[in-house]
C-alpha cells in the first residue's frame, strides 16, 4: 500500500512538474525593451494606428516538421492574445505540426523571405502587395501559418497567377494530398474559427491559405 501510495504521489508530482512547463511556455507580456528595439525598422515603423501598448509578445510551445519540441516567438495585438495562446496551446498538445515560429524580424521584416522558410507569424507593419491598404497584420489581427504550403494565390488580369511564396507552385493546387495542407477539415482550421476568426482560403476574389485574422 504504501509503495503503491509513493508511485501515485511521485506520478502526480511529474505531471504537475509536466504540467508547470507547459504552461511555462505560454505566455503573453508587454513588449519587452529587447523584441522592441529588434523590431524598430523592421516589424514596426512609426505610425498612427498601431501603438507598443496595442501589442503583445507570445513565447509559444510548438513541435516542428520532425517531431522536436521547440519555443517559439510571435508579437500580435493584446485583443487576440488569449485567442493565440489557447489555439497554440491545443495544437502543440495535439503535436500539429509547425515547422517555425520565428519573429519576421529575423527576416528583415521581408514577407517573401519568411513564407519561403515557411515560418509562422502574426505582426507586421506593411500594406496588402500590390495595394496601398494597409494589412490585418499591421494591427497584430493576422496569423500565417506554415505558408509555404499553404499560399497567397491570386489570378492576375492577363489570366496568369500570382503566388505568394513564389516557392508554393506545387501547393496551389487544393484538390491535392500533401502534408500541412490547410482546409476544413484541419485542426488549426477548426481551432481559430471556433476563436472567431476568418480564413483566407474562402475568400473569393483570391485565396490565402495560411491567413487567419479577427475583427477586434
Amino acid at each position: 500500500m504504501r509503495q503503491l501510495f509513493c508511485s501515485l504521489f511521485l506520478f502526480m508530482s511529474l505531471m504537475t512538474v509536466a504540467q508547470t512547463a507547459t504552461d511555462s511556455t505560454f505566455l503573453a507580456t508587454a513588449i519587452p525593451d529587447s523584441i522592441w528595439t529588434r523590431m524598430q525598422g523592421k516589424t514596426y515603423h512609426q505610425n498612427a494606428y498601431v501603438q507598443r501598448s496595442d501589442l503583445r509578445y507570445l513565447r509559444l510551445h510548438y513541435v516542428d516538421f520532425e517531431g522536436e519540441e521547440r519555443v517559439g516567438e510571435m508579437v500580435c495585438n493584446r485583443a487576440i492574445s488569449d485567442d493565440l495562446l489557447d489555439i497554440f496551446r491545443q495544437l502543440y498538445e495535439a503535436r500539429y505540426p509547425i515547422e517555425r515560429i520565428q519573429l519576421p524580424d529575423d527576416f528583415d521584416a521581408d514577407d517573401e523571405r519568411q513564407m519561403r522558410a515557411n515560418n509562422t507569424s502574426c505582426f507586421c507593419f506593411r500594406v496588402i502587395k500590390g495595394s496601398t491598404k494597409l494589412s490585418a497584420h499591421a494591427q497584430g489581427l493576422a496569423v500565417d501559418l506554415n505558408p509555404l504550403y499553404n499560399p497567397c494565390v491570386k489570378t492576375r488580369r492577363d489570366g496568369t497567377l500570382f503566388i505568394q511564396p513564389s516557392t508554393a507552385a506545387p501547393y496551389v493546387d487544393r484538390s491535392r494530398r500533401f502534408a500541412h495542407k490547410i482546409d476544413r477539415q484541419d485542426l488549426a482550421y477548426r481551432l481559430f474559427i471556433q476563436h472567431g476568426f476568418s480564413w483566407g482560403g474562402a475568400w473569393r476574389s483570391s485565396k490565402d491559405y495560411q491567413h487567419f485574422e479577427k475583427d477586434k
